[in-house]
């Protein structure tokens, strides 16, 4: 019988980027472009010491904390196949890094609460599962309370110092999303097509301010985001890569069942 040995522990690294990527629905684990993409950006980047994420899929205030020992999975979906919930991801918890979150956002006006039982939603574990399939480096979910793009920013510039510490900053949404403009056969609709370019150009040029207000400075907006939860992620990996806006660039680009995967990185 052959013993696989198994994966080594994260490592301390150097500063780590802040992404901001689309992260699809269950069946993105079936798609055969998708998955790949997400692999290889993830076997660019150094191996985090653990990861932090935001999700479009947990919105809750005040901030509130997820679990931090055994961390479970919450299949927040309906109607899918079965076996879309029989999908597993054992990452180990992370209660050092959910002390850290506190230390660094304890500030007047942004209290946290701590919802021990809540685990990964799709919006965290789907693409974690398609970048550490491995499921060897500590996750910890942390709600949006907000949806303000401003307040977010500012959230996310707190956690910003956990990047020098190896943690990875993920705020995982989708670049457009209307269910009303899915399409299985990917046939992208004029205002889909023309926001992701409108956000690809926003972000190109750094212009937060156009950005922060982007439901009134985008083509459709209310169309690409007739609620704007999948976009709010953006403003948390903003703030946690403000001073490194430079280097963002857009890793992952194209279409998914017509909405955009447009996904960034920040340094």
């Amino acid at each position: 019988m052959t013993h696989t040995p198994p994966p080594p522990p994260p490592t301390p690294t150097g500063r780590m980027p802040a992404l901001y990527l689309s992260h699809g629905a269950p069946p993105l684990a079936d798609d055969p472009v998708w998955p790949g993409e997400l692999a290889a950006w993830s076997a660019a980047l150094p191996r985090p010491t653990a990861i932090l994420i935001v999700s479009a899929h947990w919105e809750e205030a005040p901030l509130a904390i997820g679990a931090t020992e055994t961390v479970p999975l919450h299949y927040d979906f309906w109607g899918f196949p079965e076996r879309y919930y029989q999908v597993t991801y054992e990452s180990p918890g992370a209660p050092q890094l959910a002390e850290n979150v506190r230390a660094l956002l304890r500030t007047p006006g942004m209290p946290v609460q701590d919802v021990p039982d809540r685990g990964l939603d799709h919006g965290a574990y789907v693409p974690l599962k398609e970048m550490y399939p491995d499921a060897g480096i500590p996750v910890l979910q942390i709600s949006m309370p907000t949806l303000d793009p401003q307040k977010l920013m500012d959230i996310g510039r707190h956690l910003a110092p956990l990047r020098d510490e190896g943690v990875l900053i993920i705020g995982s949404g989708f670049f457009t999303h209307n269910l009303r403009a899915m399409d299985l056969g990917n046939n992208v609709s004029s205002v889909m097509a023309e926001f992701d370019d409108w956000g690809r150009r926003a972000l190109e040029a750094q212009d937060l301010d156009a950005l922060l207000d982007f439901q009134h400075k985008a083509p459709a907006a209310h169309l690409a985001h007739p609620r704007t939860e999948h976009f709010a992620p953006l403003f948390v990996t903003l703030g946690a890569g403000h001073d490194e806006l430079t280097a963002q660039h857009t890793v992952i680009d194209g279409f998914w069942v017509g909405l955009s995967k447009r996904s960034l990185q920040i340094g």
